[in-house]
């Protein structure tokens, strides 16, 4: 019979977790009937504990880090019921907490597997097309001319696009349905501080999060007037994460919002 490091105790059970493509977690339950999961990740498993404390400290509902060590990470085992309006009001709330006047962290970290710059900067627009889309443009996946498209644009119409009475604000920065448990536990996160509209932005690519989150968060505080508009620019990150990630079928989706903008 293994044990957990950190004194954890004796493992009874050990089972894989499904959902997750970057790091192997598992789902033990230990002799004393506790459960918990283990990660084991490519990455400095230290930048997620410090992602999930950021957030708990801003009053978010994440799991309790257990024990970290470089590529292991043991965290609470969470669970349900589903409670997304709430998490929706909840996330606004953390979203609107006095978050300092600059956009970016203390530290780089990461998005999924890559390396995501975080050099603080006062200027929003100028933030994210020179520490979010311009390191992506190199992705071997990404076709010339996207790539000129996408370099257009950041040199021209993006900047202007982006700038309106926009805030920091402490984002989970890669809010998905998969990172969320139950509709009410929030894992995973590449925290940094950024304009509240890049988080919802990428909430709605793959289908969006339930009505009832989106609810619950127009109610909290609702989103600045024009953010439709805003909404394509701002989730050509995280698509071009997807395409030097995962690859050329994720490029249809970057073009999609570039013709959407009209560049």
């Amino acid at each position: 019979m293994s044990s957990l490091p950190g004194g954890l105790g004796e493992v009874r059970t050990d089972a894989p977790l499904s959902g997750g493509s970057i790091a192997d977690a598992r789902l033990v339950t230990l002799t004393d009937g506790r459960r918990v999961v283990v990660k084991r990740t490519p990455t400095d498993a230290s930048l997620e504990a410090e992602g999930l404390a950021a957030l708990a400290d801003a009053g978010a509902p994440v799991p309790t880090v257990l024990h970290v060590e470089e590529h292991l990470l043991i965290l609470e085992h969470v669970t349900g019921p589903p409670a997304w309006q709430e998490l929706g009001r909840t996330l606004a709330t953390v979203h609107r907490r006095d978050a300092g006047d600059r956009f970016g962290w203390h530290r780089d970290n990461v998005i999924g597997s890559l390396p995501q710059r975080n050099t603080p900067d006062p200027v929003w627009p100028r933030f994210y097309v020179e520490q979010r889309i311009r390191p992506l443009l190199d992705a071997a996946a990404l076709p010339d001319a996207v790539r000129g498209r996408l370099l257009d644009a950041c040199d021209g119409p993006l900047p202007d696009l982006l700038a309106h009475d926009e805030r920091p604000s402490l984002v989970h920065g890669d809010l998905w349905s998969g990172n969320v448990v139950d509709g009410r536990w929030l894992i995973d996160p590449a925290v940094h501080r950024a304009d509240r509209e890049l988080e919802l932005a990428f909430a709605d690519v793959f289908g969006g999060l339930p009505d009832a989150f989106r609810r619950g968060y127009g109610e909290a505080w609702p989103l600045d007037e024009g953010w439709q508009r805003r909404r394509p620019a701002l989730q050509l990150f995280h698509l071009l994460v997807h395409v030097e990630l995962f690859g050329a079928g994720y490029v249809g989706a970057v073009t999609s919002r570039l013709d959407r903008l009209g560049w």
